[in-house]
């Protein structure tokens, strides 16, 4: 989802980074299953072009793909294995994401550390038959929540968690006070650059579907374990696990609303969050165990996202 700092914390990009499928498709013939793309979904050829963030690009995930370099693309990410499994040829495949992605970058060129990734939205055209996109993440700031929520952590831990204060949400009380919930105004503001974001997908790519993919469980919701992976107080774990949860809801409705299908990559993800074990998680924590930028998907999780996707479109 988002820019990532060298000490180690990825914009979680959180780079909520929201997936977006179009793709234009036959019905499946119910013959598929088991991992593997349908046999309708199997005979779409592309031309494919991925948009997103950094849960989109997969930083540090190897192998790093494409330019610029700044956008840390891997070419074991989920767009990329959703390419392979329907045997989409390397001409009619684009890899438009980039780590640090907001909507606003879908339509602007965006400067990263190393090089200038062009308008997203440039590689459509009415030629394209399939479409993903992950974004919204880095639009309601979720990188800076969990870095707040990591430092107020740091200090619950350190005064006796919660044992003089009595408040296991510390980080909370930061963005809702007295009837306000910033963060809630945020996620209602990426839906409506989202509604038209929709759009102007719809013009340019006139032909394919539409499918919303929400975000992957990052934290558990009942913030058990994250503690020590994440340094983070376990009412606040909840309180973040809440807000993704109100930022896919929100991806849901607007995909609804513009007539397009939604893809649930939570629920099939939860208990495999960045405090769970290292053997099963999706999301890596502060200090990764596999190769994968802090608080992001690593392989597991892209091709657990990809799998997704593929489910949805054998439904379809």
């Amino acid at each position: 989802m988002g820019t990532y700092t060298r000490a180690g914390l990825v914009g979680v990009g959180v780079t909520f980074g929201v997936l977006l499928l179009a793709v234009s498709v036959a019905h499946d013939d119910g013959n598929g299953g088991n991992g593997t793309a349908p046999a309708a979904a199997a005979s779409l050829k592309g031309p494919y072009v991925a948009l997103g963030d950094s849960y989109t690009a997969g930083p540090k995930i190897p192998d790093r793909t494409g330019e610029p370099a700044g956008c840390e693309r891997s070419d074991h990410n989920y767009p990329a294995l959703v390419a392979q499994e329907l045997e989409i040829k390397e001409a009619g495949f684009r890899d438009m994401s980039c780590s640090g992605a907001t909507i606003a970058d879908l339509s602007a060129p965006q400067t990263t550390d190393n090089g200038v990734n062009p308008a997203q939205l440039s590689a459509l055209s009415a030629s394209t038959r399939l479409v993903t996109i992950g974004i919204g993440g880095n639009d309601i700031g979720f990188s800076s929540l969990v870095k707040n929520c990591v430092k107020q952590g740091a200090l619950y831990v350190a005064t006796g968690r919660g044992e003089y204060t009595g408040n296991d949400a510390p980080c909370r009380g930061t963005y809702v006070s007295g009837g306000t919930d910033e963060v809630r105004q945020r996620i209602r503001a990426a839906g409506e650059r989202l509604a038209d974001t929709l759009s102007e997908v719809r013009q340019r790519a006139p032909k394919a579907r539409v499918y919303v993919v929400g975000y992957p469980s990052i934290l558990p919701d009942k913030g058990v374990g994250c503690d020590d992976d994440m340094t983070l107080a376990p009412d606040d774990a909840t309180f973040l696990n809440d807000k993704e949860q109100q930022l896919n809801s929100a991806l849901r409705q607007r995909a609804e609303a513009a007539g397009a299908g939604y893809v649930d990559t939570y629920t099939p993800s939860v208990g495999r969050d960045a405090c769970s074990a290292s053997g099963t998680r999706w999301v890596e924590p502060l200090l990764p165990a596999a190769q994968a930028a802090p608080v992001h998907p690593n392989e597991r999780g892209e091709r657990g996202m990809a799998d997704a996707v593929l489910h949805t479109l054998k439904g379809s």
